[in-house]
């Protein structure tokens, strides 16, 4: 019997770009194989034989944005009265009881939703951080596994990630962080989001927040946190020290008046710091694209004109990201990364009149990719993600929302 052959496809030279976030590599870039294998530079052509040609004259070419905190199942629950004009808190104590009745079709729903807008606007790996398993949704994290699978993007690295030290027990931190290190995986959790955490930890502990994540064997290089709002000049030495992440989340934190997280100040320490959507109930979005212009308003405000750049943010939810996450091929441009990009046009009343171009994405708002590649493949193509119709999606969580809702 004859066997097909598999036919591997010609290496992609990703020609002239209108600009690309990397060195070395004005002609663009050749990907093979899922990877990175050539930078072209200015005035030259690929030594790689045999390459098609993808024309990227109208396009901006970034690494794939990487988002290091999430809650998928929080898309039902946007804008949701209850918990409109709430800090944390009260915030959850609103939602918690809608959030009790999740049944898996509301799952699949709202991690389509999720993964869809992320892909759109340029993402190409994802946490996300679920913690929430009432009866009937034992097998949540199968459930998000699949629709991963479906769109493509990269999302399956197990971590274990308690919802907070405060809402566990002390010795299932405990026993999870031993669990962690038998199996070599990574820990992730909220800490210091707001001053109520701390105040909490000292009323129950009598310590702060991260000397309890200390005390209860959390605090090295296979941990990253979310938020980190309220940790000081020496509490972010010691998290440095550790090898600890963390990852900010500009659009939670402004809409819950959470504060800001002092992202300069940790870089200046040697702390991986990456970037997060967080949940879209309380960000009401997962725009990664439209986070990273959050961040960068927010922490210039903070910082001044000379401390914060829009290549500053665009750091942040790549090489940042990607570095929380422990995944150095990920998150930058060069010769033997992985082949994940986002590539957006400038099109747009909103750029007209822009005139650097990796700058112009920040400034004026980008926030939809015309083209998205994971691992080789390309999974968005003329801004919109192939086979998926996007009008039955928006329409399915509609109806998943209303049932939600309605059931309270």
């Amino acid at each position: 019997m004859d066997v097909a052959k598999v036919v591997r496809p010609a290496p992609l030279w990703i020609r002239d770009p209108r600009a690309i976030l990397a060195y070395g590599a004005a002609r663009g870039i050749v990907v093979d194989g899922g990877r990175i294998v050539e930078m072209v530079p200015a005035g030259a052509e690929p030594a790689t034989p045999g390459c098609t040609i993808f024309d990227a004259g109208r396009h901006v070419v970034l690494p794939g944005l990487i988002n290091t905190h999430h809650h998928f199942y929080q898309t039902l629950t946007r804008a949701t009265p209850a918990a409109l004009d709430r800090e944390l808190f009260p915030w959850l104590t609103a939602l918690y009881p809608i959030w009790a009745r999740l049944t898996p079709d509301m799952l699949d729903s709202a991690t389509t939703v999720a993964l869809a807008e992320l892909l759109l606007s340029g993402c190409t790996t994802t946490t996300d951080h679920h913690y929430v398993f009432p009866a009937g949704l034992e097998l949540a994290i199968d459930v998000e596994i699949a629709a991963a699978r479906r769109f493509g993007v990269r999302v399956v690295q197990i971590a274990l990630v308690p919802c907070s030290p405060f809402s566990v027990s002390t010795t299932l931190m405990r026993r999870t962080a031993e669990l962690a290190a038998r199996s070599g995986v990574r820990l992730h959790t909220h800490l210091a989001e707001t001053q109520d955490d701390a105040a909490f930890c000292r009323a129950t502990y009598g310590c702060t927040p991260l000397d309890y994540l200390e005390q209860c064997g959390w605090l090295h290089e296979r941990t990253w946190l979310a938020h980190g709002v309220h940790f000081d000049t020496a509490e972010i030495a010691r998290l440095a020290a550790a090898g600890t992440g963390v990852t900010h989340c500009p659009c939670s934190n402004q809409i819950l008046a959470s504060g800001y997280c002092p992202v300069c100040e940790m870089e200046r320490a040697g702390l991986a710091g990456g970037l997060g959507v967080d949940g879209s109930a309380s960000n009401n979005a997962s725009n990664l694209m439209q986070e990273i212009r959050a961040a960068f308003l927010l922490q210039r405000a903070r910082y001044g004109v000379t401390q914060v750049t829009p290549r500053d943010a665009l750091r942040w939810a790549t090489r940042g990201s990607a570095a929380c996450l422990g995944r150095p091929e990920l998150g930058v441009i060069t010769r033997g990364a992985a082949a994940d990009l986002a590539l957006f046009t400038l099109d747009e009343l909103r750029f007209a009149g822009s005139s650097d171009p990796l700058a112009a994405l920040v400034l004026s708002g980008a926030h939809r990719a015309d083209r998205v590649m994971v691992a080789g493949r390309w999974v968005v193509e003329d801004g919109a993600i192939p086979n998926l119709d996007l009008a039955a999606v928006i329409h399915r969580q509609n109806a998943a929302a209303a049932a939600l809702h309605s059931a309270i």
